[in-house]
């Protein structure tokens, strides 16, 4: 990547957005950032206890501030919070500052790999996780796809080879 471009995921959780960032900037020799951890790395506490502090509101706060700080790098790939798209401030910066890949999966494909994390506290305490699911789903997806240059689904294929798909639709 001559001109280091970035390279940002944007998706619901569980749909392989760590996984698949950490593979590309691997694959394409750039940095590799996680706006949840970058959070956690500044308060030095996990996201559930800043939620439970803070609220999702204050949380929310602290992602925006993360994604304007990381966005204004060079040669990254960036895996965003599910929520961050909620934030308009943070939408123009992804479309904005790099190459903006959905990752689509299915609320069942969701549902299997988040069902053990304790640390995702919008589902983590909830009676019903699937509804939950399906609610951010009905409010986000939309999102999503405003900024997506690139989409790709991640419910039936190996993290490698979405991978691959990704870089072959970035044409590097």
């Amino acid at each position: 990547m001559a001109e280091k471009r970035n390279i940002f995921l944007v998706g619901p959780m569980g749909a392989g957005k760590s996984t698949i960032g950490r593979q590309i900037a691997r694959q394409l020799h750039l940095e590799f950032f996680d706006s949840d951890t970058e959070i956690e790395r500044r308060t030095g506490a996990e996201i559930s206890w800043v939620f439970e502090l803070e609220g999702e509101e204050g949380f929310r706060a602290r992602e925006e501030k993360v994604i304007e700080e990381l966005t204004e790098k060079t040669g990254i790939v960036l895996a965003t919070g599910g929520g961050s798209i909620l934030s308009k401030e943070s939408r123009n910066r992804l479309s904005a500052r790099g190459i903006v890949v959905y990752l689509q999966t299915t609320i069942d494909k969701q549902l299997a790999r988040t069902q053990r994390d304790k640390r995702r506290p919008l589902i983590a305490e909830a009676d019903d996780p699937r509804q939950v699911l399906e609610d951010l789903a009905d409010e986000r997806e939309a999102l999503y796809e405003e900024i997506a240059d690139i989409t790709v689904r991640t419910d039936e294929q190996s993290a490698k080879i979405v991978v691959n798909e990704i870089i072959d639709q970035l044409g590097v």
